[in-house]
């Protein structure tokens, strides 16, 4: 049975899709697993490949919800991507970066949603 975080992990993911789309961008992937770890969202901004981190916290929690992103989640959002341009060579030469959305809830609906591009990483 899911639990209450998981479930707004969810929400989140699903806010973040529809806002990239509003923004133009392709949907490429989500939930990309492999032995490194998870992407939740791969996109493509024009012609660059985004690998992004969704993160959600409720408002009542005092940090922001991109700072969890620390630099051990980063080495493993980048060895996750490195693994996915590994399986699709066709990409190989495309730019990427790394982004994260931040959204937060406020007794169950979403009060913001921030897509930080280039969070980390060189572009």
């Amino acid at each position: 049975m899911p639990t209450a975080k998981s479930l707004l992990g969810k929400r989140a993911e699903e806010l973040t899709l529809a806002e990239l789309k509003r923004r133009g961008c392709e949907i490429i992937e989500t939930n990309y697993r492999c032995r490194f770890g998870e992407i939740d969202i791969i996109a493509k901004d024009c012609k660059t490949l985004v690998f992004i981190e969704v993160r959600s916290r409720r408002s009542n929690e005092p940090s922001f919800p991109a700072e969890s992103v620390d630099e051990k989640k980063q080495a493993k959002l980048v060895l996750t991507a490195q693994h996915y341009l590994s399986a699709h060579e066709a990409l190989s030469d495309t730019p990427c970066r790394f982004d994260v959305a931040a959204v937060r809830f406020e007794r169950g609906k979403p009060v913001s949603i921030e897509i930080i591009p280039n969070a980390f990483g060189e572009s």
